[in-house]
């Protein structure tokens, strides 16, 4: 299957969205200009892609003829935000159609700091169902499909936001990660993908409520500068007191940093194409200087019993709060075997919840203690490489679904319990051309450093580009 690219010799071209900024000061392109590529980009991929869940291109090209429509770093630049928060005029849909549509009256806190950078939303993103699943596959929506082989999931739950910005339809967009949301798609589709230390972004309302705040919001990039941008223009709107600032991350650091390599996961080893991948690309840090030593995994199996018990509870809390939540034309019949398998299980295990959520609480002792001896870590970000559309369906047996899943997200939710930060970075390629992330993580607040590190890797192995 052909790529699908919508990069063409328009007012976006092929810049990233610091490039965008500069042209935009430089007067060579317009944001009513950027925002009708945009549009038009969008319009020539998503009947490949079904990446988007909901159009606002009209609100999007009348905010871009206003003079500042937001102010901010970005402003004029386009952008969309993930089905799962909150914008004014804008329904959330959270990736079913179980429910019937109905706008929001305002914007939740996520979204205000958002748009403050001066993103302009063309509208939302697609994901999976509840963003429960790692490939966004539905039996009336469609599947979100990879751009660099459509045969192929985009991952998820933030895949329409991953499909759009590795086709070039825009430069960022908002994703978030509750057990790998960001990083997955990040892995899939070739990009850049930091999920942030906890605390580092604000969370709407429903988020915040949780017991275990696993969910990160953050952005999908092409390029590292592009992501340290924007983190340093949210710390302008949103500064956490209890995180160190990351500040203006400019370029790769000079110190060299103790980087432990596992390509060994809670559950499985990562499959031999993508072990090998992760050991070249520890060699490479080492030809850079860094000091590399291999290590097992010191988290215990449970870990994953816990997080799927807890991922399964988030399940049934909106199961069975389905009219409270969304209306009264909330129809459960409407969601698939995956969202009830999870409100099942955790139906008949709510007796081991607190334990296991205390556990989860109790996990970062762990990794500090890991921190103490090694700056980074290096793991793949996925176990094996992209699957087919269809290995996840959310149609198939709930049992048969949640192994697969577990199998190939095994390396993810560790920082979403712990909160600390990993960047999935897309260093590798597998033998049929997909893109193959690695992902760096470190200690609580030292996302400046992923960042550094990133910088690093991208010059001195530029990754793959969708439209060369």
């Amino acid at each position: 299957m052909d790529r699908i690219s919508a990069f063409c010799d328009d007012a976006l071209g092929d810049l990233d969205a610091v490039g965008l900024v500069e042209a935009l000061r430089a007067g060579t392109v317009s944001a009513p200009e950027l925002v009708d590529a945009a549009i038009a980009r969008a319009e020539v991929v998503n009947p490949e892609l079904n990446g988007l869940a909901y159009e606002a291109f009209e609100q999007a090209k009348a905010r871009a003829r206003l003079r500042r429509p937001y102010g901010g770093f970005f402003d004029g630049v386009p952008s969309f935000l993930k089905d799962n928060v909150a914008v004014a005029g804008m329904p959330t849909m959270n990736g079913t159609d179980a429910w019937d549509p109905r706008p929001a009256d305002a914007d939740g806190d996520f979204a205000r700091a958002y748009l403050a950078t001066g993103l302009i939303p063309l509208g939302k993103t697609q994901l999976s169902e509840f963003g429960f699943s790692a490939s966004a596959e539905h039996a009336r929506l469609g599947s979100v499909r990879n751009p660099w082989n459509t045969d192929h999931t985009a991952g998820a739950s933030s895949s329409g936001s991953g499909a759009f910005v590795a086709a070039g339809v825009v430069p960022v967009a908002h994703a978030n990660d509750g057990g790998g949301s960001i990083r997955i798609p990040a892995s899939c589709n070739g990009l850049v993908g930091l999920k942030p230390s906890r605390g580092r972004l604000p969370l709407d309302k429903d988020m915040r409520q949780m017991p275990v705040r696993i969910v990160h919001n953050g952005v999908l990039t092409r390029s590292v500068r592009d992501t340290a941008a924007f983190y340093r223009e949210m710390e302008r709107v949103h500064a956490s007191p209890k995180l160190p600032p990351m500040g203006d991350v400019a370029g790769p650091a000079k110190n060299r940093l103790r980087i432990a390599v596992c390509v060994k996961s809670i559950t499985r080893e990562a499959g031999p194409e993508v072990s090998a991948l992760t050991f070249k690309t520890a060699a490479l840090l080492e030809e850079l200087g860094h000091t590399v030593t291999p290590i097992d995994n010191p988290v215990p199996a449970r870990f994953m019993d816990d997080f799927l018990l807890y991922w399964s509870f988030l399940a049934f809390a909106l199961v069975r709060g389905g009219r409270r939540s969304f209306g009264d034309t909330f129809d459960r019949d409407r969601l698939d075997n995956l969202t009830l398998g999870l409100e099942s299980y955790a139906a008949r295990n709510l007796h081991r919840l607190p334990l296991a959520i205390a556990r989860l609480a109790r996990v970062r002792r762990i990794t500090s203690r890991l921190s103490a001896t090694y700056d980074v870590l290096l793991t793949p970000t996925l176990a094996d490489v992209t699957p087919r559309i269809g290995h996840l369906d959310p149609t198939a047996d709930y049992q048969q679904i949640i192994d697969r899943l577990v199998e190939w997200v095994a390396f993810t939710p560790l920082q979403n319990a712990t909160g600390e930060p990993a960047i999935s970075l897309p260093l590798a390629e597998s033998a049929s051309g997909l893109p193959v992330g690695m992902m760096f993580s470190a200690a609580l607040g030292q996302d400046a450093r992923l960042l550094e590190l990133a910088y690093e890797l991208e010059q001195a192995r530029p990754w793959a580009r969708i439209q060369a």
